[in-house]
């Protein structure tokens, strides 16, 4: 499924989440109606968005929000660590879970009715104008000469979901884990930039390196709703991608009423709007329009105006392919760490081998 994203011209600064644009408060103070925001890169025009629109409401007026993004693993690090933290809005649930331990989030963050997801998109690959290498699929990404720019998955959460989306390409289509196996190594060893964050690959991937970025569908979209579009595919097999939000134990009283406002048809929709697949849908991956009050064309950027989030004829899911919505099933078997480091899973094995581990 090849698309072209044709690019929306909407204005320059649009990922710059100012403290004054969202109500900020400039000396950080804490006056107990203050939300801090610590999140992966990736939704940060969501947010900002979404806080635009929260401070109209009853619940939001005189909110002021403290934000800070990067990769969601480094991120998550940070807060155990003792960055302040009202709600965090990470890549993976792995990294939430990291709060859990650290007795910063409630064990029950994600027995709601959305699990603690709160954000979804799908793995797709980026393309240059043209599609002049003919990318169809995963298959034409282990063939010699075309150059990759994904991000690291020893820092980044979208680099998981990636890697996670190729490996079942494989599994999920009748292949062994040795096969897949053999296709994640020949992945990696075609890798030519390996960034901190999603947010760093796509710039790597912008500023012309690599034939095809790894990267999030709304990825593409925001792109081209800053007017640097590019053309990508979204394979016949690919993987929903789910993004969990949590709201830390001893968080400002305001920030549940903003992780409700995130779930609402509002702020559903906002994500929509910068290119996200709204939660609230019975069908994973799918969009109730009504849900979101919406049409198609009203995503700026989307290739096609009549069907921006276009059905993925084999779309996997962490729940339903891989052993459970806990990352449990994958998470060491893929990404495994020694205690000094050392690379044990077979993803951080395949980078490793490539030699990119570093770059």
């Amino acid at each position: 499924m090849k698309i072209k994203v044709a690019a929306a011209g909407v204005a320059a600064g649009v990922l710059a989440l100012g403290l004054a644009a969202c109500g900020g408060d400039a000396d950080g103070a804490d006056d107990g109606n203050t939300v801090s925001i610590v999140g992966f890169a990736v939704p940060e025009a969501a947010n900002k968005a979404i806080a635009e629109e929260f401070t109209k409401t009853d619940a939001g007026d005189g909110v002021k929000f403290k934000t800070s993004y990067g990769p969601s693993g480094d991120q998550s690090r940070a807060v155990a660590d003792g960055l302040d933290a009202d709600y965090v809005h990470f890549s993976v649930a792995t990294d939430v879970d990291r709060l859990v331990e650290a007795d910063l989030v409630d064990p029950a963050w994600n027995q709601g009715e959305n699990k603690g997801i709160v954000s979804t998109s799908v793995v797709v690959l980026g393309v240059r104008e043209g599609n002049p290498l003919d990318i169809q699929g995963w298959d034409d990404l282990v063939k010699p000469g075309v150059g990759i720019v994904t991000a690291n998955p020893a820092s980044s959460g979208a680099a998981r979901w990636n890697a996670l989306a190729a490996w079942g390409h494989i599994t999920e289509n009748g292949g062994s884990d040795e096969e897949a196996t053999e296709f994640v190594d020949k992945l990696f060893a075609n890798v030519v930039s390996l960034a901190n964050s999603g947010r760093d690959a796509t710039t790597s991937f912008l500023q012309g390196n690599g034939d095809v970025l790894l990267a999030y569908e709304n990825e593409a979209i925001l792109a081209a709703q800053n007017g640097e579009g590019f053309d990508y595919v979204i394979p016949e097999t690919t993987l929903l991608i789910e993004n969990p939000g949590a709201v830390l134990k001893d968080a400002s009283p305001v920030a549940q009423d903003w992780l409700d406002f995130v779930l609402s048809e509002e702020g559903q929709r906002q994500f929509a709007l910068t290119g996200f697949r709204p939660v609230n849908t019975a069908e994973p991956g799918a969009v109730d329009w009504a849900a979101v009050g919406l049409e198609p064309g009203d995503i700026e950027g989307a290739p096609d105006p009549e069907d921006p989030f276009p059905a993925v004829p084999n779309l996997l899911t962490l729940e339903g392919n891989f052993g459970g919505g806990d990352w449990s099933g994958v998470a060491d078997k893929l990404f495994g760490t020694g205690e000094d480091g050392d690379p044990l899973g077979i993803v951080t094995e395949a980078i490793a081998k490539s030699g990119k581990a570093s770059s």
